[in-house]
C-alpha cells in the first residue's frame, strides 16, 4: 500500500491529510500554527504518524525519505509557510491545492471561495475542471478569519458566540469601512451609541459577504459556489453568502482541510502519472 500526504501551513492553523493509493482518507489533523512554523510542522508530522529515515541525533544528516507504517510516503505542501516543510517532495500554490481538493467532492463547482486566516481567494473553475482564473485579497485582513476574531474580541464574545448572535439578529447594521482598523473604530462607536450587539455582529458578516461578492463579480464567478477554508465552518458566514450571492453555496464535510487534501491528491496523481509513463 502506498500513501500520500498533504500539508497546508496557514497563518492560523496547519492542516495535514494522509490518503492511500485508493484515495481513501486515512487521517486528517488540524493544529494551531502558533508563533513557530517549524514547531507546527514537526508536530504535524508526528500527529500524522510519519517518520523520516536517517535523521541523525544532531539533525545534521536529514533524509527526504518519509514513511508511514513502513511504507514510503509522497508529500506535497502548500500555504504561506510551505517552504518550512523541508521534507516535502514538492510545493504547490494554495489556489491549485484548494481546487484539487474541492473538485474531488464537488466536480461541478463553478466558483471556489476560500476564506482563510489572513486572505480571501476566489477561484473560477474552468468547464473542464481546474483553475481558469482567480483573484486574491491578501493586502488587508478585512474579510478574513483574523478579522472575525478581532471583531468578536471587541464585542467580548468568542467567535462561536458571535455567529450565534449574528444568526439571531433580525436586522443588520451597515458598516461603511472596508479596513479592519477603521471597522474596529466604527464598531466601538456603534457600541457606545447603544446599538444592539447582535445587529453589529450580523453587520460584520454582511460586510465580509459584500467584499466576497465584489470579488466574485470582478472574476465573473458563477454558481454553484463551494466555500472552503476554516471560516466555512462558521454557519453565519455560510448563511450570509447564500443570501448575498443568491446562489447555491456548498460546504465540504471538513472545509478546513481542503488545501491539504488537494496536496495529497496532487502527490497521488504525480505518482500515478509516473507509473503510467514508465
Amino acid at each position: 500500500m502506498k500513501y500520500f500526504c498533504g500539508i497546508d501551513v496557514g497563518s492560523l492553523s496547519t492542516d495535514g491529510v494522509l490518503i492511500d493509493e485508493n484515495e481513501n482518507l486515512i487521517k486528517s489533523v488540524v493544529i494551531p500554527t502558533g508563533a513557530s512554523i517549524n514547531k507546527a510542522v514537526h508536530r504535524m508530522r508526528e500527529e500524522l504518524g510519519l517518520y523520516l529515515e536517517g535523521v541523525s541525533l544532531k539533525g545534521e544528516e536529514r533524509s527526504r525519505s518519509l514513511y508511514f507504517n513502513q511504507e514510503r510516503v509522497g508529500l506535497v505542501a502548500t500555504g504561506y509557510g510551505r517552504k518550512r516543510v523541508d521534507f516535502a517532495d514538492e510545493y504547490i500554490t494554495e489556489i491549485t491545492a484548494h481546487c484539487l481538493g474541492v473538485l474531488k467532492d464537488f466536480p461541478n463547482t463553478g466558483t471556489i471561495i476560500d476564506i482563510g486566516g489572513q486572505d480571501t481567494k476566489v477561484i473560477r473553475v474552468s468547464p473542464h475542471g481546474g483553475v481558469e482564473d482567480f483573484v486574491m485579497n491578501d493586502k488587508c485582513a478585512a474579510g478574513t478569519g483574523r478579522f472575525i476574531e478581532v471583531m468578536a474580541r471587541i464585542l467580548e464574545w468568542d467567535p462561536e458566540e458571535m455567529w450565534e448572535k449574528a444568526l439571531s439578529a433580525k436586522e443588520s447594521v451597515k458598516l461603511s469601512s472596508t479596513c479592519t482598523v477603521f471597522v474596529e473604530s466604527e464598531v466601538i462607536s456603534l457600541i457606545a451609541d447603544g446599538v444592539e450587539l447582535p445587529l453589529i455582529a450580523r453587520g460584520v458578516f454582511d460586510s465580509i459577504g459584500e467584499r466576497v461578492k465584489s470579488m466574485v463579480n470582478g472574476l465573473r464567478g458563477e454558481a454553484p459556489f463551494v466555500l472552503s477554508g476554516g471560516v466555512a465552518k462558521n454557519p453565519a458566514m455560510v448563511h450570509t453568502l447564500r443570501n448575498i450571492l443568491n446562489g447555491d453555496v456548498y460546504v465540504p464535510q471538513d472545509p478546513q482541510i481542503m488545501g491539504a487534501f488537494g496536496c495529497a491528491l496532487y502527490s497521488f496523481k504525480k505518482y500515478k502519472s509516473s507509473n503510467l509513463t514508465n
